[in-house]
C-alpha cells in the first residue's frame, strides 16, 4: 500500500504557462490545478493537510531561483511521501507574488493575507516561509518589509527557507502549510482594515510611539502636515518652491505643524514615528506612500503624478487610493501635472509609459495652496469634533 501511495504522487509544474499572460486578470498559474478554500472573511488560500485535499501534504521538487519552470509540486499522504523526501515540521507559509518582495507596496500586498490568517487562527507563528516570484524561489525580503513582518510574527518566525543542503533529490514536504497566491485582492475591505489596524498598532508599540490623537495646544488641535519627498523619478522639479507653498499654507492654519522628509533617509521606526504624527500626508506617487497606514485612521493623503500617467498607467496608478480606502485613510484626490516633456515620437505604448514614469513633477502654486487649505480645514473641523466628543483610538493590539 505504501508503495502504491508513493507511486500515486504526481509532480506538476508550479508555473502553468497556460495562464502566464492572464495572471493579473484574476487567474493564477501557480499550482493552477488546485481550487482555493474560503473561510470567513479571509482571502482565498490553500491549506495542507485538509479535508479538501484528502489530508495530503504539500511537497516541492526543485528549488530553482532563476527558472520557475524547473520547480514542481505534488500532494502526498504522510505515510506515502516520495522516496528520500525531507519532511519539515511545523507550519510553513508559502507565498507567491506576481511582483516582488523588494518594493514595499508589492511585498506588503503579498503579506497582508498571512497577517490576517495569523490573527484569525489565534496568532500561532509560522516555523518558516517559502517565497516564490514567478515560480522562482526567493530567499529574502526588502529591509522595510522584513522588519514589519518581524514586528508582527517575531524574529524567530522569519526563517525564509533557502533549501540549502537538503537531500532527497531536492524534494521537500511540509508537515503543515498554507499557501496564498492572490495577494490581498480577495480580502474583504473590513478584513483588510482590521489587518492594517494590527500593523499600525504593532509597529507603533515596537517603535515606542505613543500618540494621543486629541493632543491640543490650548484649545487648538495640533495638525501634522508632512511633505514626503522622493529623489529622481516622480520628484518635484522645483523642491524649494513646493516646500515653500506647503509651509505657507500650513502657517495659515492655527495648530498646523509642517515637516519635510525623505523616506530613503529614514529608518523603519523613524518612518513609523513620522507618520504617527502626520494628519495630512503630501507625496508624489511611489512606494513611500505605503507608509500612510502608520497614520491614525481618517488621516488624509494628497497624491501627485507627472505628465502622462492618466492616459497610460492603467489601474496601477490607483493603488494608493485603494490602500487609503483599505486602511481607513481619506484619499483627498490626485494632481496630475498637465505640463512636462512630451514622449519622443519614436516611442509608443509601454515605452512612452516608462518615459513618463521616470518624469518629474511641476507645480501650480494657486491650486496647491487652495487644495491644501481645504484639506487642512477639513482635518481641523474633524479634530475639534473628536475633542468635543472625547473620542480616541484603541491602543490594544491583537496577538499581544
Amino acid at each position: 500500500m505504501v508503495t502504491r501511495l508513493r507511486a500515486a504522487v504526481t509532480f506538476q509544474p508550479l508555473k502553468d504557462l497556460r495562464f502566464a499572460s492572464s495572471a493579473m486578470q484574476g487567474n493564477t498559474w501557480f499550482m493552477s490545478s488546485l481550487n482555493d478554500t474560503f473561510e470567513g472573511e479571509e482571502s482565498e488560500y490553500l491549506h495542507f493537510p485538509s479535508e479538501e485535499h484528502q489530508d495530503r501534504l504539500l511537497c516541492i521538487r526543485g528549488h530553482d531561483t532563476h527558472d520557475g519552470g524547473k520547480n514542481m509540486y505534488a500532494l502526498a499522504w504522510p505515510d506515502g511521501l516520495p522516496h528520500g523526501a525531507a519532511l519539515l515540521d511545523g507550519l510553513t507559509y508559502v507565498s507567491d507574488t506576481y511582483y516582488d518582495y523588494g518594493n514595499i507596496w508589492h511585498g506588503l500586498s503579498a503579506m497582508l493575507p498571512f497577517v490576517g490568517w495569523y490573527e484569525y487562527k489565534g496568532c500561532a507563528a509560522p516555523t518558516r516561509w517559502v517565497l516564490y516570484h514567478w515560480g522562482e524561489v526567493r530567499v529574502g525580503m526588502g529591509a522595510w518589509l522584513r522588519t514589519l513582518m518581524e514586528v508582527i510574527f517575531g524574529k524567530d518566525a522569519m526563517n525564509i527557507e533557502a533549501f540549502d543542503g537538503e537531500g532527497g533529490g531536492g524534494i521537500t514536504c511540509f508537515e503543515k502549510s498554507v499557501v496564498f497566491r492572490h495577494n490581498s485582492g480577495r480580502m474583504s475591505r473590513h478584513r483588510r482594515m482590521e489587518v492594517f489596524d494590527m500593523l499600525r498598532c504593532k509597529a507603533r508599540a515596537y517603535c515606542n510611539v505613543t500618540r494621543d490623537p486629541l493632543v491640543k495646544e490650548g484649545k487648538t488641535p495640533v495638525i501634522g502636515l508632512t511633505l514626503l519627498l522622493r529623489t529622481g523619478a516622480r520628484s518635484f522639479r522645483n523642491e524649494s518652491t513646493v516646500i515653500r507653498i506647503f509651509e505657507k499654507a500650513c502657517g495659515g492654519i492655527p495648530g498646523c505643524r509642517f515637516s519635510v522628509a525623505r523616506s530613503d533617509n529614514l529608518t523603519f521606526c523613524e518612518q513609523v514615528k513620522l507618520m504617527s504624527s502626520t494628519d495630512v500626508l503630501v507625496s508624489s506617487h511611489g512606494a513611500q506612500l505605503t507608509n500612510m497606514f502608520f497614520m491614525d485612521r481618517n488621516s488624509s493623503v494628497m497624491e501627485f503624478f507627472p505628465k502622462g500617467w492618466k492616459e497610460l498607467a492603467g489601474v496601477g496608478q490607483y493603488v494608493y487610493h485603494w490602500e487609503a480606502n483599505w486602511s481607513g485613510m481619506r484619499h483627498q484626490g490626485a494632481w496630475r501635472d498637465p505640463n512636462g516633456v512630451e514622449c519622443p515620437p519614436l516611442m509608443q505604448g509601454n515605452d512612452c509609459f516608462y518615459f513618463y514614469k521616470n518624469g518629474r513633477i511641476g507645480h501650480n502654486e494657486t491650486y496647491f495652496t487652495e487644495w491644501t487649505l481645504d484639506v487642512l480645514n477639513q482635518v481641523k473641523r474633524a479634530k475639534i469634533e473628536q475633542v468635543s466628543q472625547g473620542l480616541n483610538q484603541s491602543s490594544e493590539c491583537p496577538c499581544n
